[in-house]
Protein backbone atom coordinates (compact mmCIF):
# COMPACT_ATOMS: atom_id res chain seq x y z
CA UNK A 1 0.00 0.00 0.00
CA UNK A 2 1.13 3.34 -0.97
CA UNK A 3 2.23 6.09 2.05
CA UNK A 4 1.08 8.52 -0.14
CA UNK A 5 -2.45 8.91 -2.39
CA UNK A 6 -2.53 11.48 -5.24
CA UNK A 7 -5.83 12.59 -7.20
CA UNK A 8 -7.03 15.47 -8.94
CA UNK A 9 -10.20 17.29 -9.70
CA UNK A 10 -9.72 20.11 -12.35
CA UNK A 11 -6.55 22.31 -11.21
CA UNK A 12 -6.47 21.28 -8.17
CA UNK A 13 -4.47 17.35 -6.84
CA UNK A 14 -5.04 16.65 -2.89
CA UNK A 15 -2.17 14.65 -1.67
CA UNK A 16 -2.94 12.38 1.28
CA UNK A 17 -0.38 10.75 3.63
CA UNK A 18 -1.84 7.33 4.57
CA UNK A 19 -0.13 6.07 7.17
CA UNK A 20 -2.92 5.95 9.48
CA UNK A 21 -1.48 2.89 11.36
CA UNK A 22 1.14 5.13 12.56
CA UNK A 23 -0.90 8.55 12.58
CA UNK A 24 0.47 9.36 9.41
CA UNK A 25 3.95 10.02 11.16
CA UNK A 26 6.70 11.10 8.52
CA UNK A 27 9.06 8.79 8.07
CA UNK A 28 12.29 8.58 4.97
CA UNK A 29 9.88 7.02 2.53
CA UNK A 30 6.90 9.23 3.09
CA UNK A 31 9.03 12.63 3.19
CA UNK A 32 10.51 11.87 -0.57
CA UNK A 33 6.65 10.63 -1.81
CA UNK A 34 5.42 13.71 -0.58
CA UNK A 35 8.80 15.91 -2.45
CA UNK A 36 8.02 13.87 -5.54
CA UNK A 37 4.40 13.69 -6.20
CA UNK A 38 4.52 17.74 -4.91
CA UNK A 39 6.60 18.30 -8.09
CA UNK A 40 4.87 15.87 -10.03
CA UNK A 41 1.58 17.41 -9.96
CA UNK A 42 3.20 21.05 -10.46
CA UNK A 43 4.63 19.62 -13.58
CA UNK A 44 1.27 17.85 -14.91
CA UNK A 45 -0.57 21.37 -14.99
CA UNK A 46 -1.76 21.75 -11.06
CA UNK A 47 -2.34 25.11 -9.93
CA UNK A 48 -3.25 24.22 -6.10
CA UNK A 49 -2.13 21.25 -4.09
CA UNK A 50 -4.00 20.28 -0.94
CA UNK A 51 -2.36 18.42 1.63
CA UNK A 52 -3.95 16.20 4.24
CA UNK A 53 -3.52 12.82 6.61
CA UNK A 54 -5.87 9.97 6.06
CA UNK A 55 -7.75 8.47 9.57
CA UNK A 56 -8.18 10.68 12.18
CA UNK A 57 -4.56 12.68 12.37
CA UNK A 58 -3.02 14.87 10.02
CA UNK A 59 0.33 14.03 10.72
CA UNK A 60 1.49 12.79 14.35
CA UNK A 61 5.32 13.83 13.74
CA UNK A 62 8.23 12.18 13.21
CA UNK A 63 8.21 8.21 13.16
CA UNK A 64 10.86 7.33 15.86
CA UNK A 65 10.27 3.68 14.75
CA UNK A 66 11.52 3.54 11.62
CA UNK A 67 14.45 5.62 10.15
CA UNK A 68 15.40 8.81 12.02
CA UNK A 69 18.94 10.24 11.83
CA UNK A 70 20.76 12.66 9.10
CA UNK A 71 18.82 11.18 6.36
CA UNK A 72 15.42 11.32 7.30
CA UNK A 73 16.20 15.11 8.22
CA UNK A 74 17.87 16.00 5.38
CA UNK A 75 14.48 14.38 3.42
CA UNK A 76 12.36 16.42 5.33
CA UNK A 77 14.04 19.74 5.38
CA UNK A 78 14.18 19.12 1.32
CA UNK A 79 10.25 18.51 1.46
CA UNK A 80 9.76 21.36 3.98
CA UNK A 81 11.71 24.09 2.24
CA UNK A 82 14.42 22.95 -0.02
CA UNK A 83 14.77 23.68 -3.73
CA UNK A 84 11.86 21.10 -4.92
CA UNK A 85 10.24 21.80 -1.26
CA UNK A 86 6.14 22.55 -0.69
CA UNK A 87 7.66 26.59 -0.13
CA UNK A 88 9.87 26.97 -3.18
CA UNK A 89 6.63 25.45 -5.28
CA UNK A 90 5.34 28.24 -7.73
CA UNK A 91 2.06 27.16 -6.97
CA UNK A 92 -0.35 27.37 -3.62
CA UNK A 93 -0.47 24.72 -1.12
CA UNK A 94 -3.36 24.68 1.27
CA UNK A 95 -2.41 21.96 4.32
CA UNK A 96 -6.71 20.39 5.31
CA UNK A 97 -5.57 19.87 8.87
CA UNK A 98 -7.92 17.10 10.00
CA UNK A 99 -6.60 16.14 13.26
CA UNK A 100 -3.60 16.54 15.44
CA UNK A 101 -0.02 18.02 13.42
CA UNK A 102 2.65 17.27 16.20
CA UNK A 103 6.13 18.10 15.86
CA UNK A 104 6.87 17.55 11.73
CA UNK A 105 3.23 17.70 11.27
CA UNK A 106 3.50 21.19 12.79
CA UNK A 107 6.38 21.71 10.37
CA UNK A 108 4.18 20.31 7.30
CA UNK A 109 1.35 22.51 8.29
CA UNK A 110 3.80 25.71 8.34
CA UNK A 111 5.26 24.84 5.05
CA UNK A 112 1.88 25.29 3.62
CA UNK A 113 0.78 28.78 2.48
CA UNK A 114 -2.58 28.44 3.81
CA UNK A 115 -4.15 25.97 6.59
CA UNK A 116 -7.59 24.70 6.82
CA UNK A 117 -8.40 22.82 10.16
CA UNK A 118 -11.09 20.97 11.57
CA UNK A 119 -12.63 21.19 14.92
CA UNK A 120 -10.31 18.05 16.18
CA UNK A 121 -7.14 19.97 15.01
CA UNK A 122 -4.38 21.17 17.63
CA UNK A 123 -0.52 21.93 16.83
CA UNK A 124 2.52 21.16 18.87
CA UNK A 125 6.45 21.49 18.45
CA UNK A 126 7.26 19.08 21.73
CA UNK A 127 11.37 19.29 20.96
CA UNK A 128 11.71 20.55 24.97
CA UNK A 129 10.04 17.13 25.66
CA UNK A 130 12.08 14.96 23.58
CA UNK A 131 15.32 16.92 23.65
CA UNK A 132 15.20 17.07 20.00
CA UNK A 133 15.66 19.95 18.05
CA UNK A 134 13.63 21.48 14.71
CA UNK A 135 15.41 24.60 12.40
CA UNK A 136 15.46 27.78 12.78
CA UNK A 137 13.62 28.13 9.93
CA UNK A 138 10.40 26.31 11.58
CA UNK A 139 10.91 28.29 14.44
CA UNK A 140 11.23 31.83 12.33
CA UNK A 141 8.13 30.51 10.36
CA UNK A 142 6.04 29.84 13.04
CA UNK A 143 6.62 33.40 14.52
CA UNK A 144 6.19 34.71 11.37
CA UNK A 145 2.62 32.96 10.84
CA UNK A 146 1.21 32.71 14.34
CA UNK A 147 3.29 35.08 16.04
CA UNK A 148 5.94 35.96 19.09
CA UNK A 149 4.17 34.63 21.96
CA UNK A 150 2.56 31.82 20.72
CA UNK A 151 5.59 30.58 18.64
CA UNK A 152 7.39 31.34 22.60
CA UNK A 153 4.48 29.15 24.05
CA UNK A 154 4.84 26.44 21.41
CA UNK A 155 8.93 26.18 21.79
CA UNK A 156 9.88 27.56 25.10
CA UNK A 157 6.60 26.13 27.44
CA UNK A 158 5.84 23.04 24.85
CA UNK A 159 2.10 24.03 24.78
CA UNK A 160 -0.24 22.64 22.50
CA UNK A 161 -3.02 25.30 20.86
CA UNK A 162 -6.29 23.77 19.74
CA UNK A 163 -7.61 25.18 16.44
CA UNK A 164 -9.53 27.94 18.33
CA UNK A 165 -6.57 29.42 19.31
CA UNK A 166 -4.81 28.93 16.32
CA UNK A 167 -7.48 30.78 14.30
CA UNK A 168 -7.10 33.47 16.94
CA UNK A 169 -3.32 33.91 16.47
CA UNK A 170 -3.15 32.74 12.67
CA UNK A 171 -1.65 29.87 12.81
CA UNK A 172 -5.20 28.32 10.90
CA UNK A 173 -6.73 30.76 7.95
CA UNK A 174 -9.95 28.80 7.79
CA UNK A 175 -12.12 26.65 10.16
CA UNK A 176 -13.40 23.87 8.15
CA UNK A 177 -13.05 19.83 6.54
CA UNK A 178 -11.44 19.26 3.75
CA UNK A 179 -14.38 19.77 1.67
CA UNK A 180 -13.89 23.01 2.24
CA UNK A 181 -10.44 22.98 2.08
CA UNK A 182 -10.51 21.93 -1.89
CA UNK A 183 -13.14 24.16 -2.47
CA UNK A 184 -10.97 26.87 -1.17
CA UNK A 185 -8.75 25.36 -3.65
CA UNK A 186 -10.59 25.65 -6.55
CA UNK A 187 -11.49 29.39 -6.30
CA UNK A 188 -7.85 29.63 -5.72
CA UNK A 189 -6.92 27.86 -8.97
CA UNK A 190 -8.90 30.04 -11.08
CA UNK A 191 -7.02 33.19 -10.24
CA UNK A 192 -3.75 34.34 -11.83
CA UNK A 193 -0.83 31.53 -11.60
CA UNK A 194 1.81 34.05 -12.28
CA UNK A 195 0.90 36.38 -9.98
CA UNK A 196 0.42 33.66 -7.38
CA UNK A 197 3.81 32.40 -8.15
CA UNK A 198 4.57 36.11 -7.37
CA UNK A 199 3.34 36.66 -4.25
CA UNK A 200 4.80 33.46 -2.88
CA UNK A 201 7.76 34.01 -3.95
CA UNK A 202 8.04 37.10 -2.28
CA UNK A 203 6.54 36.34 1.10
CA UNK A 204 8.70 33.29 1.25
CA UNK A 205 11.89 35.19 0.92
CA UNK A 206 13.18 34.40 -2.57
CA UNK A 207 16.20 36.47 -3.93
CA UNK A 208 16.07 39.62 -5.61
CA UNK A 209 16.92 38.46 -8.88
CA UNK A 210 13.88 35.95 -9.03
CA UNK A 211 11.53 38.48 -7.53
CA UNK A 212 12.11 40.70 -10.31
CA UNK A 213 12.14 38.02 -12.68
CA UNK A 214 8.31 36.80 -11.21
CA UNK A 215 7.59 40.75 -11.38
CA UNK A 216 8.28 41.37 -15.35
CA UNK A 217 7.14 38.15 -16.28
CA UNK A 218 3.27 39.09 -14.87
CA UNK A 219 3.56 42.64 -16.52
CA UNK A 220 4.70 40.97 -19.82
CA UNK A 221 1.77 38.08 -19.62
CA UNK A 222 -0.90 37.54 -21.74
CA UNK A 223 -2.62 37.23 -18.17
CA UNK A 224 -2.52 40.77 -17.53
CA UNK A 225 -4.16 41.47 -21.50
CA UNK A 226 -7.14 38.64 -20.67
CA UNK A 227 -7.87 40.63 -17.16
CA UNK A 228 -7.95 44.12 -19.01
CA UNK A 229 -10.18 42.54 -21.49
CA UNK A 230 -12.57 40.47 -19.25
CA UNK A 231 -13.11 43.55 -17.54
CA UNK A 232 -14.07 45.82 -20.87
CA UNK A 233 -16.18 42.22 -21.82
CA UNK A 234 -17.63 42.01 -18.39
CA UNK A 235 -16.68 38.63 -18.03
CA UNK A 236 -14.63 36.47 -15.62
CA UNK A 237 -10.98 36.12 -16.90
CA UNK A 238 -9.77 32.80 -18.28
CA UNK A 239 -5.64 32.97 -17.03
CA UNK A 240 -3.41 30.58 -19.01
CA UNK A 241 -0.21 31.02 -16.48
CA UNK A 242 1.51 32.87 -19.67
Amino acid sequence: MSVLETSRDGSVSLLELRRPERRNALDLELCRAITAAAGAEVAAGARVLVVTGSGTSFCSGADLTGVYGDEFLQALYAMLHGPDGLTSLPVPVIAAVNGPAIGAGTQLALAADLRVADETARFAVPTARNGMAVDAWTIRRLAEVAGGGVARRLMIAAETVDRSTALACGLVDRPGTLDDALSWAQEIAALAPLSLAHNKAVLNGADDAAVQASFAACWASDDVREAAAARAERRPPVFEGR
